[in-house]
């Protein structure tokens, strides 16, 4: 789908410019006291430039070019890091400042009183408040968000979701809500403004596509706790390793002490520094992927209960089934042709514009090869469908063509000396059973059949629901419809479960079930009878098209109003998971390799039985552990584009994850150390700089 808020290449050179940039303000000890981790490797790189000064001076505990060397690619690793940080806000910066460009400054036509025809007077928009009523004619642009309360216009909303088709918005009903920014292509609109300045929707999609802002969710909290202890231990066992091995060399009466420069390069290998260095990366990265799927989070914490999810909550129109029901069959009476029935119901469809109206027409031409006439050229008279009728037709040369609900044609039929049938009172049950809609079709006192109305379910949806149920998650269809149909439509779709006759109570009274039971629930909406369960559900998509009370009650709003994104969500929530998961993983994996490259090197001369564990057969002791720093910083550079881009997401169960993750990640954790340690060693070696 495209999108105004359009993805951007991984390495945009304005991006990497200004992400360059930034990683050298981040290092403000201010900002990187956030992120323990890295703020230990800065602490830790401060320390050996001051060793590095230090021997310049005569006074240093190993060679100056040693320790300049080991200072370099500490400084590095924090640099790559914050380069991470900064390359992940900078695709969210690029997308807000598109964003800003988009909105104008604008004169508002503000009016008096709230109705049309009042007189008006220009304000500029910035100006306009929560409350106050402007008209909105053909041409002009929205000056900011708000409800139509009187109007019906054609909007342009390419502005905000990329499309290009306009949309209706008119006054009362789910599509009354406008967004500030977008354009009225005909008629006008009387709209009262809902909003602040600088509290739009525009605005707020700003501050929500701005990485840099946006809140950490409390699983990465969680996993920033678990890397700082990890830390703290590391740092308590490296700190320890200098007393020893003063006592070491004393008691074996041979080697040397091991330097603090040495110290500290382990300890920056040890501890977590890449999942520390790309973690804020991983969480900006993925709300980046919502904007890139036209869904603007209110905040992290959704984005990742997404992941989290294992209810949906679905509406069956327009997400489940394609929206409007359809004509698929005629079922004519005793004695009927199928062709008869299909002429009479296609003639009394002519002039209905409505979905169904329109099946019925092209399902007759499709079968029997009747073409379309034209109602009103036959001097026809055309019997419009309404709420008390509950039927509509034609009146044409003296025949009464009627098609509806079968109780209302029943006394149409009966007023004009006829009856039904059994038969056609057995089609009729049996179609209802089956969750399809039947229209009973009369000529007069005659009934001619069955037309059946059927909601289509869509294309692939069962596959996606199976896709679903791998996950473990289940999935629940809402909807007004008896629970006969319901049941119909549910199994033909592939659902868990489905909620029949739904209420705005039921609804919220199922979320909290659910919830009670321990379950995360997702659900999309976009009424005002919607509120109530998006506040309760756990991950709410609000439609974009829908009414401002569904929107502030989400914390999502799907700027191309598609229901069926709720999926793609939950997606992108599992995928943000998988990465931070896959990449924890491999870091902690990458810390065996690089044991068996520095504690080597550390004790070799005082007990050179530790030679054996050089497996990777490492040039020196000083090579080893220059090649285990430069493997370390070299690894979060190498690793930005998975982080941003994400682990490639699969619909499998947590068990498959979990070896899936051990097997790529852990095992390929596990291998990359020993062969880009032993490859920068070669060339270390090569170059004569050991």
């Amino acid at each position: 789908m495209p999108s105004r808020v359009q993805a951007l290449k991984l390495a945009e050179p304005a991006i990497v410019r200004r992400a360059i940039a930034e990683s050298f303000k981040k290092l403000d000890p201010r900002h990187m006291v956030r992120n323990p981790v890295m703020f230990v490797t800065e602490v830790v790189s401060v320390l050996t430039t001051f060793l590095f000064v230090q021997a310049l001076r005569g006074q240093g505990e190993a060679p100056a070019g040693f320790t300049l060397a080991i200072s370099v690619w500490l400084w590095f690793t924090v640099l790559f890091a914050n380069f991470a940080e900064a390359m992940a806000e900078g695709r969210g910066k690029a997308q807000a400042d598109a964003l800003r460009r988009s909105r104008q400054e604008l004169v508002a036509k503000f009016l008096s009183e709230p109705r049309h025809g009042s007189g008006w007077a220009p304000v500029p928009s910035r100006m306009l408040h929560s409350g106050d009523v402007v008209l909105v004619d053909a041409g002009d642009i929205v000056p900011g968000d708000g409800e139509v309360i009187e109007g019906i216009a054609s909007v342009d909303e390419s502005v905000i979701t990329g499309e290009s088709a306009p949309v209706i918005r008119e006054s009362g009903g789910d599509r009354s809500a406008v967004t500030g920014g977008t354009r009225v292509l005909s008629d006008w609109l009387v709209v009262r403004i809902s909003a602040e300045p600088g509290e739009t929707f525009l605005d707020r999609m700003i501050g929500m596509v701005e990485g840099a802002k946006r809140q950490r969710t409390p699983n990465e909290i969680a996993l920033s706790i678990l890397l700082a202890a990890l830390t703290i231990v590391f740092l308590l066992a490296v700190a320890t390793l200098l007393p020893f091995s003063l006592y070491a060399v004393k008691a074996a009466g041979q080697g040397q002490p091991v330097t603090v420069t040495v110290l500290a390069a382990l300890l920056v290998c040890l501890i977590p520094t890449t999942i520390g260095g790309l973690l804020s990366a991983i969480g900006i990265a993925g709300m980046d992927r919502m904007v890139q799927a036209n869904v603007i989070a209110t905040s992290g914490r959704a984005v990742e209960a997404a992941g989290d999810v294992d209810v949906l909550l679905l509406d069956k129109t327009g997400t489940i089934t394609l929206g409007n029901r359809q004509a698929t069959a005629f079922v004519p009476a005793r004695g009927v042709a199928e062709e008869e029935l299909a002429d009479a119901a296609q003639l009394a469809s002519l002039a209905d514009e409505t979905p169904e109206g329109r099946s019925i027409v092209v399902l007759a031409k499709e079968k029997h090869g009747l073409r379309g006439r034209e109602v009103h050229g036959l001097g026809a008279t055309f019997v419009p469908f309404s709420a008390q009728t509950r039927m509509s037709g034609v009146n044409l040369d003296g025949r009464e063509v009627r098609k509806g609900a079968a109780d209302a044609v029943a006394e149409f039929v009966r007023e004009r000396g006829g009856s039904v049938g059994d038969d056609v009172r057995e089609t009729v049950d049996a179609l209802a059973k089956s969750g399809a809609t039947p229209l009973v079709v009369a000529d007069g006192p005659r009934v001619l059949g069955v037309v059946q109305l059927k909601d289509i379910v869509k294309g692939g949806i069962r596959e996606r629901f199976a896709e679903l149920r791998t996950m473990g998650i289940k999935t629940v269809m809402i909807t007004g419809d008896n629970p006969l149909t319901a049941a119909a439509i549910a199994a033909e779709a592939g659902v868990d479960d489905f909620l029949a006759e739904a209420t705005p109570e039921a609804k919220l009274r199922l979320i909290r079930e659910l919830q009670t039971g321990g379950r995360l629930v997702a659900m999309t909406g976009d009424g005002t009878n919607d509120a109530p369960a998006l506040a309760q559900a756990d991950v709410a998509v609000a439609m974009n098209s829908g009414t401002q009370a569904a929107k502030e009650a989400g914390n999502m709003v799907d700027l191309d109003s598609n229901p069926t994104k709720l999926l793609e969500v939950v997606e992108i929530g599992k995928q943000l998971l998988m990465t931070r998961g896959s990449l924890t993983t491999f870091s902690i994996a990458n810390d065996v390799a690089k044991y068996f490259a520095i504690i080597p090197a550390m004790f070799v001369a005082t007990y050179p039985q530790l030679g054996a564990l050089n497996v990777m057969r490492l040039t020196t002791p000083a090579s080893a552990v220059m090649s285990a720093v430069i493997f370390n910083a070299l690894i979060i550079i190498a690793l930005i584009p998975l982080a941003l881009r994400g682990v490639e997401y699969r619909p499998v169960g947590a068990a498959a994850l979990l070896r899936r993750n051990l097997l790529v990640y852990g095992l390929g954790g596990l291998v990359a150390p020993f062969v880009g340690i032993k490859a920068i060693d070669l060339l270390l070696s090569a170059l004569h700089l050991v």
